[in-house]
């Protein structure tokens, strides 16, 4: 954190996910272990290689959206302008004519509104170019969530949507972070929203071999860092925090989760979708994000792994945290909440990050379940299948995409 910069922190959360419809649900969800993972039920999966996802349940916009917003709002955006109006609300920021302008937006989302893309590409075949909708456009696009969840709240300042794959959350944290430090803005509502679990979504992955295949037993489908990982088993849901800049928050009497420290973010410049050999790409942001918050290695209680379960990440993550944190990586519990959650794609760094901020506020590190055989490649502490109680006041939290996108976040208990 370069001198003369503006200290940020957290004051609100937000998440919907495939363990729980709000912050409360989804951290009883983390801390107690439970999966999300089933069989795919928004569409008929029946000749799909991939039958399972980590699908929202009993989402139920009503009361939070209007009726016509639920209709014309592709799933993403709902989620996002939901987790939105959550953490708005938890932080206690009321948006009005006085302090629009300095408050801004930016929501990542890695595909923005697939099931709107396919559903008027359906309809463009059957039944012709004049009867696809007038919302197809507004509503597919990846800006969509910023835009909808700054008309939502009255936010008037800086407005912006990354799509940098599954970094996008992380890295629409990470931007929102240096707006602030930089007096761009006074507050920012950000994260990341995904709902790629559609025909399309589903097959593309598949295809890539990117996805586990285990038809008969999608419980233990996502396995983090285990020998026996095949791949990732594809989410959904959003997750936004507020953050400010210190001083704001204190003159106006909010209570502070977490300070954000630091912020690294690299390319791998390497593949379209492999990672660099050895994590070195990974390891540089894990780097850059302690250089930028000031803190040793050795500060570091936790990582939030983006442990996706696919044999090349996890092993290379795996390297790329004993490259960067040296010794200390032996004596730090990584965990991966994706082993819960699935893998929400863009929206992935948005509910880890407010794993993160949990974490610091519980001192308890959520499990890596379903993990049973060790991996000699990945044999760092993963916190195997059940929550730990831990002091916690420095964590990590990695996010890493196709075309070798690289975040690393890092949050401190506010001192």
């Amino acid at each position: 954190m370069v001198e003369g910069l503006r200290r940020v922190v957290v004051t609100g959360l937000g998440a919907v996910t495939p363990i729980g419809n709000d912050v409360s649900e989804y951290w009883e969800g983390l801390r107690s272990g439970r999966n999300g993972v089933a069989g795919i039920t928004l569409f008929d999966s029946s000749r799909h290689a991939c039958r399972f996802a980590a699908e929202v349940k009993n989402f139920n916009p009503t009361g939070q959206l209007e009726p016509k917003e639920v209709k014309r709002w592709d799933r993403f955006c709902q989620f996002g302008v939901v987790a939105a109006k959550e953490a708005i609300t938890h932080a206690g920021l009321v948006i009005d004519s006085s302090n629009a302008q300095r408050i801004g937006v930016a929501i990542g989302s890695g595909v923005g509104g697939l099931l709107m893309m396919e559903t008027q590409a359906h309809v463009l075949a059957d039944r012709g170019p004049d009867r696809v909708s007038p919302f197809c456009v507004p509503m597919m696009i990846p800006n969509m969530a910023t835009g909808l969840v700054a008309i939502a709240l009255g936010a008037k300042g800086p407005s912006s949507a990354v799509a940098t794959a599954c970094a996008a959350g992380s890295n629409a944290i990470g931007d929102a972070f240096r707006l602030i430090q930089l007096g761009l803005a006074d507050a920012m509502v950000c994260g990341g929203a995904e709902s790629a679990i559609t025909p399309l979504g589903v097959a593309g992955f598949a295809s890539a071999k990117a996805l586990s295949f285990r038809n008969d037993d999608p419980a233990t489908a996502s396995r983090p860092f285990d020998l026996n990982r095949d791949g990732f088993v594809i989410g959904e849901g959003a997750g936004v925090l507020v953050l400010e800049s210190l001083d704001h928050a204190q003159r106006r009497g909010a209570t502070v989760l977490a300070e954000i420290m630091g912020y690294g973010t690299t390319c791998d410049a390497h593949h379209i979708t492999a990672p660099s050999p050895g994590g070195v790409g990974g390891a540089q942001a894990m780097r850059l994000a302690l250089a930028d918050a000031r803190l040793p290695a050795e500060s570091v209680d936790y990582v939030n792994a983006h442990g996706t379960s696919t044999q090349a990440n996890d092993s290379n993550e795996t390297a790329a945290i004993k490259a960067a944190l040296g010794e200390h990586a032996w004596q730090t519990p990584v965990s991966s909440t994706k082993s819960m959650t699935g893998h929400l794609l863009g929206g992935s760094g948005g509910i880890e990050a407010v794993a993160a901020v949990l974490a610091i506020g519980h001192n308890l590190i959520p499990p890596t379940i379903n993990y049973s055989t060790p991996d000699p490649a990945c044999d760092l502490d993963v916190v195997p299948n059940t929550a730990r109680e831990h002091p916690v006041n420095v964590v990590l939290s990695n996010s890493f995409g196709f075309g070798g996108h690289n975040v690393c976040l890092a949050f401190r208990r506010m001192i």
